[in-house]
């Protein structure tokens, strides 16, 4: 025989406190001093104390199950996102559940039938990929849901993204201080809000400094479009002597491209951008530099207004944009008179 279970009766006692005290700990309720809530997961955890997350579920009439709907994961941004939204939501007493769905009206169909047989209490969507029929779908099933990292000119919908429209403004105008004049941005996807406010950024920029871009491509986000389309703009007679791309996953392709099949040098042949500041960017490999989406704040500001919404379903929708910075590393010429030491000091700073 094993020995018994531990109850919150016997935390309750080992900490001193009142077997409704623990409940309301990990119920996650904000009636309970800090100490003493500290104290209790301190004994709970010394004492093997294991929630009863079903009793819990039938006392509340929630499932305490947030869904967390994902295209893909190749781009390692979002492999990022998701650890730290898995764990921001575990410490709001929530289990996590991770979807993968592609644009398919099937798969559509699929994944809202799962949600709704699943019983989430709410639905983060964090891709940008992600089809505008989803969206409406998992509004429509009446679950509280927040896009995270995707835009959408939807007013029944809340989301959080970075500042995409002064990121992409931000990048451009350090590649024209640079010197630069011949520019080409590798876009994301006209489909994707986010994609298009960097483009319209990177158009902006380009503007006000009377240049016209050498190209402007819809890559789809996708790594192998960009690589492609690499290949062709330095195969022309007038090729860039830099480049802005819309998310760091392509911008690895691209320097792959420059560097091993074309050996131009980089940035003293070409400068490039990226947009995210995904971990590999920091790899010595690529040494990219690139705009820096705050995915601390980002990643609080998702949690935060999803549980409000669970908690008060008629509250107002809102849309949060959290402005980024520029992470200077050695894939970009730097501009005149600048230091890259300087300009560098927060790259490895955590958000």
């Amino acid at each position: 025989m094993g020995s018994a279970r531990v109850t919150a009766s016997d935390v309750a006692k080992a900490a001193g406190v009142s077997q409704p005290t623990v409940s309301r700990v990990f119920n996650r309720s904000t009636a309970v001093d800090p100490v003493k809530a500290e104290r209790v997961r301190a004994v709970a955890k010394e004492l093997g104390y294991i929630p009863n997350l079903v009793a819990r579920s039938l006392n509340s009439g929630n499932s305490f199950r947030i869904g967390i709907v994902l295209a893909y994961l190749k781009n390692g941004f979002f492999g990022e996102a998701l650890q730290r939204l898995s764990k921001a939501l575990n410490a709001r007493g929530y289990s996590v559940t991770v979807y993968f769905a592609g644009n398919r009206s099937d798969e559509v169909n699929a994944i809202v039938e799962d949600l709704l047989a699943d019983q989430v209490d709410g639905i983060v969507l964090a891709s940008i990929s992600l089809s505008n029929e989803l969206v409406t779908r998992v509004r429509k099933s009446g679950i509280p849901c927040v896009l995270f990292n995707r835009g959408q000119s939807d007013p029944d919908v809340s989301m959080v993204t970075a500042s995409n429209f002064e990121g992409g403004r931000l990048a451009t105008d350090f590649l024209i201080k640079a010197g630069h004049r011949r520019i080409a941005h590798l876009a994301g996807w006209r489909e994707a809000l986010n994609g298009v406010d960097r483009k319209n950024g990177f158009l902006a920029a380009m503007e006000a400094a009377n240049l016209k871009p050498v190209a402007c491509i819809d890559c789809h986000f996708r790594r192998n479009v960009a690589m492609d389309e690499t290949r062709r703009l330095f195969a022309s007679p007038k090729p860039p002597d830099a480049i802005f791309v819309a998310n760091d996953h392509m911008a690895f392709g691209v320097l792959e491209v420059l560097r091993e099949e074309l050996a131009l040098r980089v940035p003293e042949d070409v400068s490039v951008i990226g947009y995210d500041d995904a971990p590999m960017a920091n790899w010595k490999t690529f040494d990219l530099t690139t705009v820096r989406q705050p995915l601390h704040r980002m990643i609080e500001a998702t949690a935060t207004l999803l549980l409000n919404e669970i908690q008060d379903n008629e509250r107002p929708h809102e849309k949060i944009e959290i402005p980024g910075e520029l992470i200077v590393r050695g894939s970009a010429r730097l501009p005149e008179g600048q230091i890259r030491s300087a300009l560098s000091a927060s790259v490895d700073a955590q958000d």
